[in-house]
């Protein structure tokens, strides 16, 4: 029986004409984009696609060769998975291994649910905070919270970018002992 699941790779940024990023499509999208003419491949990712009259590099960039206007949301979606990488994984108060998230103004409280006041935290440091605030119990955040910002943010949410984007994402650049 074949392997079918996704490979790490599986997914190919699309930019515009005017190689602003537009969004990330899985690699047979992002193929059969360029075969119709309607993308041109920017950056080739590794293997090639075979059918029975083609053999093609598998995409990793493609770039539209028409311009594509796409009214952009202002604001990124707050979730769970977010919350998570935005902190990093990592607990706001002890830097520990994040669980849970936690509200650093409580609900009950009239805390609100917005990027400023949900933090990721390890349910040692949830269960101790408890119904209360930072201040009270003389604790403090390691970094203030705050709504993700970025082109890599608009494009990707949650997503974790392929290191080959980071031309086009402004992210910064891995070192080759972290990328093996």
């Amino acid at each position: 029986m074949p392997d079918i699941r996704p490979i790490v790779g599986s997914s190919a940024l699309v930019l515009n004409a005017t190689y602003e990023p537009l969004c990330v499509v899985s690699v047979r999208r992002a193929t059969i984009l360029v075969l119709t003419a309607k993308a041109e491949c920017v950056s080739d990712g590794d293997g090639l696609l075979h059918s029975a009259h083609h053999t093609l590099p598998v995409p990793c960039v493609v770039r539209l060769t028409r311009y594509v206007r796409v009214p952009y949301r202002t604001h990124i979606g707050l979730s769970r998975r977010a919350i998570f990488a935005r902190d990093g994984g990592r607990c706001a108060y002890c830097r520990g291994s994040a669980e849970t998230i936690d509200h650093v103004f409580p609900r009950s409280r009239g805390g609100l649910h917005a990027w400023e006041n949900v933090v990721a935290a390890c349910a040692k440091c949830n269960h101790s905070k408890g119904d209360k605030t930072p201040a009270e119990l003389g604790w403090r955040l390691h970094q203030a919270p705050a709504a993700p910002r970025g082109v890599a943010w608009r494009v990707l949410g949650h997503r974790t970018p392929d290191p080959r984007w980071a031309d086009w994402l402004d992210l910064p650049a891995v070192p080759e002992a972290e990328a093996a």
